[in-house]
């Protein structure tokens, strides 16, 4: 089975900074791309970031130079926010795919922690 938990999320003002993580079970050595996902309140869910087997990584625009998705080890994936922004503020997600980095093939998520900027 597949677990993913999140943590980091707090409240923050405008410009500063938090890093999100991604705890995962040992089913994580066998997925191909991890990604994080936020959904603001009454907005739809958007996909972030995302970081490929290969290391390879992937951003939305709304967040490029600003964002960073990495793995910490088989076990943990982080994504670095700085110059945070109001429209930032969102339940923060992570899911993996064991396919590939399209939107549609994350299947597993975690329960989401809160991202709140003032």
């Amino acid at each position: 089975h597949v677990q993913l938990v999140e943590s980091g999320g707090s409240s923050v003002q405008a410009g500063g900074s938090l890093r999100l993580s991604c705890a995962a079970s040992r089913d994580i050595y066998s997925i191909q791309c991890m990604g994080w996902f936020r959904q603001g309140a009454g907005k739809q869910l958007e996909w972030v970031s995302s970081i490929s087997t290969d290391g390879s990584t992937s951003y939305a625009d709304s967040v490029k130079g600003r964002f960073t998705i990495s793995k910490a080890n088989p076990r943990m994936y982080l994504m670095q926010m700085n110059s945070l922004k109001r429209e930032d503020t969102a339940m923060y997600y992570c899911a993996a795919s064991f396919r590939s980095c399209q939107i549609s093939d994350f299947g597993f998520w975690g329960q989401g922690t809160q991202v709140t900027v003032s």
